[in-house]
């Protein structure tokens, strides 16, 4: 078990986490004690760890239902406009202690718990993740979902409820190895089922004509099934909710008629309808064309549109009887938001729902479809946009393909009209692709289907608007927007970094935790020499905590007194996880040339995920344990240098890494990270970055101030102009000495001793058709690793700097980001009304 705090220490951590009241504890005790006596009368008589977990986790539950309930009946009563976030991806990692701090309960818990002979970071340690996503995608939804409760917003996220979550990594001799990713084996005790709210969704089937207008008949029905989480905002008890969707074969599945006599292979077979919810496609970046990866798109989308129809129509409170027929004022009562284009097919199923089911003119539901949708654009990689075959909609969706032929033909018309005689831009704009197969572009689709497109961070929206959807953008410019990403000083500083949090409420007090412009006020102790201190010594205890950390599950000793220079992130080339690693064999040859001289000591960590596919992501992966293997076991080097892989990287390892961090690698190449939100995380939690000016980093470096940053290398101009004049990374490779030796020892294999050729292909793409241009960055980023160097020999420099970062770091909250939206796109204000608890009357 952790060493408890003593009483005294206890005492003191009475800050921005809630006080403890006796009341309270007394409650939180009683409360655990009988959900404990509950699970153990129904089991076994010896309590595990995880039965103390399990009651603790329904002790807090049972603080959030009077919440919850209130807070649907308030928007029921109130019928505010409501927003809808659709995404294949939820990344929410553990719930415990958000829901603690967010309710104000985590100082009364760590009291109770501790009175009771527990520890509770030893219980939070038993919570698996919900993985439900691959990166920053589905990262962001759940810090959008956070902000949207904190604002008061009658927000829901709907997606899928994977039975098999983003995989575990295991490294093995140097190699990632997948496990599934089992997440709900001992249950999960923050949902709910909602098997009264189950609706049915259509795929396969034909379109018949009738007098009425098409008609989809003959479908395959599949059941999706709500299960709800409580999603709270920051100590304001609104309580909203995400809403993931789990396939179920209906009852008949497989035994009408014409399948009579094979009972049993009936039965069996319920498990390909049920296949459609099993598990998380695990590619970031990448577009597979999967057949079950297009039924989880349209899935997700069908089960929510019906959900929030059913909404709409219905107003009071607890009663499902239609009371709104006309759809006139539908957007005015519902904002749905697109992820990515994965829930592209909103936009033809609504289409699909306002005609055939509702009959409205074709005019009309389009205008209602169109004011109601709104598009977030992720990336700008070719390889990652979505273009699915003709045939598979043939197949799967027949009437969405003829309302997307539709749709395409208007389009085209009115393109043809302000263009005429233009057929390139005609060919350029379509959302079919002609060619072997015909693909529909789903992006195109979003563009054309939405009221409002937005990039992610203001480099990033300039670049959609230049080139990605330029000819759109020609047309319709007051669509695109910019929305630059955050995340939640919520779980990114007061939970994960609590000695920070109370240092800083120390001096501001705590409204910055809502309002986190408010860390501007730490300028005023910039020369504060006890606050300068106070941050290094945080730090310090952060670093020191990992240190054991990583010592007990990697069995690797790292020197605290080191830089703490850490990449996390997936695995991708664009992410140039390769520079990071030229660097370290480069640092590591200077010492070994000059083992005498004094070396700035370094900590490098590197840890991410390769899609299971991503041959170049694996190599990468092998290709850095091995160099740890050879760094970390020469004797000459010591601890000026250890490389360390971070097996498993997920939301929950984060939470102990950035606090830690001392240097953030944000180093893709410029024009190719829509925005980044690691980065954010780390400016928070009092690290320094070394980047290029890409994504948001491009904004950081402007509220600090650009030299209060380490940037390096190509401008997106620069990046254009190699572009039309050619890269060729030989020159790079016969021009610097350094770089050539590294490449050199990589390609005979140096740190494959045993398989000179291990690395061979890593070595030909770096040579010979590397898309991302490391060796055009090196020299820059090396000479800037110098800079790091020369810094960290000065703390208080150094330290001053990381005060100028989290006072600038204010713009990077997510709540800023989603008031943006709220205002701009869904057309609604946040509102600061604190809806009273369960145990207050209301008005």
């Amino acid at each position: 078990m952790a060493k408890p705090l003593s009483d005294q220490d206890r005492r003191k951590q009475i800050s921005v986490r809630g006080i403890a009241g006796l009341g309270d504890v007394a409650e939180i005790k009683k409360g655990f004690n009988r959900h404990l006596h509950f699970t153990l009368v129904k089991d076994r008589n010896v309590a595990t760890p995880r039965d103390y977990y399990f009651a603790l986790a329904h002790t807090v539950r049972d603080h959030l239902v009077g919440r919850w309930i209130r807070t649907q009946q308030y928007y029921y009563e109130k019928d505010p406009k409501r927003v809808h976030y659709l995404s294949l991806e939820f990344y929410m990692g553990r719930t415990l202690q958000n829901t603690m701090i967010n309710l104000g309960l985590q100082n009364a818990c760590d009291e109770a718990i501790y009175q009771l002979g527990l520890d509770l970071e030893e219980l939070e340690e038993i919570e698996e993740d919900a993985g439900l996503g691959n990166g920053g995608l589905g990262r962001l939804a759940a810090c959008f979902l956070d902000s949207m409760a904190t604002l008061g917003l009658a927000a829901y996220g709907y997606g899928i409820r994977y039975e098999f979550g983003i995989f575990n990594q295991k490294i093995s001799h140097g190699w990632q190895v997948e496990e599934a990713d089992d997440w709900l084996r001992y249950g999960n005790p923050w949902e709910k089922a909602r098997p009264e709210y189950m609706l049915p969704v259509h795929f396969f089937g034909r379109v018949e004509e009738t007098g009425q207008g098409p008609k989809w008949v003959d479908t395959q029905v599949i059941l999706a099934m709500p299960y709800d989480t409580p999603v709270p905002g920051y100590k304001n008890n609104t309580v909203n909710t995400m809403r993931l969707w789990s396939a179920k074969a209906p009852n008949d599945f497989n035994l009408q008629e014409f399948n009579v006599g094979d009972y049993i292979q009936a039965v069996l077979d319920r498990n390909l309808a049920e296949n459609i919810s099993r598990v998380l496609y695990p590619n970031d970046n990448f577009f597979e064309g999967k057949e079950l990866r297009l039924k989880q798109e349209y899935f997700v989308v069908a089960a929510t549109l019906q959900d929030i129809i059913r909404r709409f129509k219905s107003s009071k409170f607890g009663c499902r009887d239609p009371v709104r027929t006309s759809l006139e004022s539908f957007p005015d009562k519902v904002a749905i938001q697109l992820n990515d284009t994965h829930p592209a097919l909103a936009i033809p199923e609504l289409m699909r729902i306002f005609v055939d089911v509702e009959k409205l003119g074709w005019e009309k539901a389009w205008e209602i479809t169109t004011k109601t949708c709104a598009y977030t654009n992720h990336t700008v990689l070719p390889e990652a946009l979505e273009r699915w075959p003709v045939y598979m909609f043939e197949k799967l969706l027949p009437r969405h393909l003829m309302i997307i032929y539709e749709i395409n033909q208007r389009h085209l018309s009115r393109i043809a009209a302000l263009y005429p005689g233009d057929t390139d831009r005609l060919r350029r704009m379509s959302l079919i692709e002609e060619g072997e197969p015909k693909r529909i572009n789903m992006a195109h689709l979003c563009v054309v289907g939405s009221h409002a497109v937005n990039g992610v961070a203001r480099i990033h929206s300039e670049i959609v608007k230049d080139t990605v959807f330029k000819d759109f953008y020609d047309v319709d410019p007051e669509k695109f927007q910019n929305k630059t990403n955050g995340i939640t000083p919520r779980r990114w500083l007061l939970l994960c970094n609590p000695g920070l949090a109370d240092l800083i409420a120390e001096k501001i007090g705590e409204d910055f935790m809502t309002d986190l412009f408010q860390l501007k006020k730490l300028l005023n102790y910039i020369d504060d020499e006890v606050f300068i201190r106070d941050v290094a010594k945080v730090k310090q205890e952060n670093k020191q905590k990992l240190a054991a950390y990583l010592e007990k599950e990697y069995k690797v000793k790292i020197n605290p007194e080191s830089i703490f220079d850490i990449q996390v992130k997936r695995i991708h080339e664009y992410k140039r996880q390769l520079l990071n690693c030229l660097h370290i064999i480069t640092y590591y040859n200077r010492i070994k040339k000059e083992p005498n001289k004094k070396f700035v000591p370094r900590t490098i960590m590197i840890g991410g995920k390769a899609a299971p596919g991503y041959h170049m992501a694996k190599m990468i992966i092998k290709l850095i344990t091995s160099v740890g293997n050879v760094v970390n076991n020469d004797p000459v080097v010591g601890d000026r240098l250890k490389v360390i892989f971070l097996e498993n990287y997920r939301v929950s390892l984060a939470e102990k890494v950035i606090p830690a961090a001392d240097l953030s690698e944000q180093i893709s190449t410029a024009g190719t990270e829509a925005s980044g939100t690691g980065n954010m995380k780390f400016m928070l939690n009092g690290a320094l970055t070394i980047g290029t000016m890409d994504g948001a980093n491009v904004e950081m470096a402007e509220e600090a101030g650009e030299e209060n940053l380490f940037i390096f290398g190509m401008r997106v101009e620069d990046v254009e102009a190699m572009d039309r004049k050619g890269y060729n990374a030989h020159e790079y490779y016969d021009r610097l000495p350094e770089l050539r030796q590294v490449m050199d020892q990589i390609r005979t294999g140096f740190f494959s001793p045993t398989e000179p050729e291990l690395f061979k292909d890593v070595v030909n793409m770096l040579m010979n058709h590397d898309r991302f241009k490391v060796f055009a960055d090196y020299e820059a980023y090396i000479s800037c690793q110098e800079k790091v160097n020369d810094l960290y020999k000065n703390p208080k420099e150094w330290t001053k700097k990381v005060i100028r970062n989290i006072a600038a770091s204010g713009k990077f909250s997510s709540d800023r980001t989603i008031s943006e939206y709220a205002r701009e796109i869904w057309g609604v204000e946040p509102s600061a009304v604190k809806i009273p608890p369960p145990n207050e009357p209301r008005d």
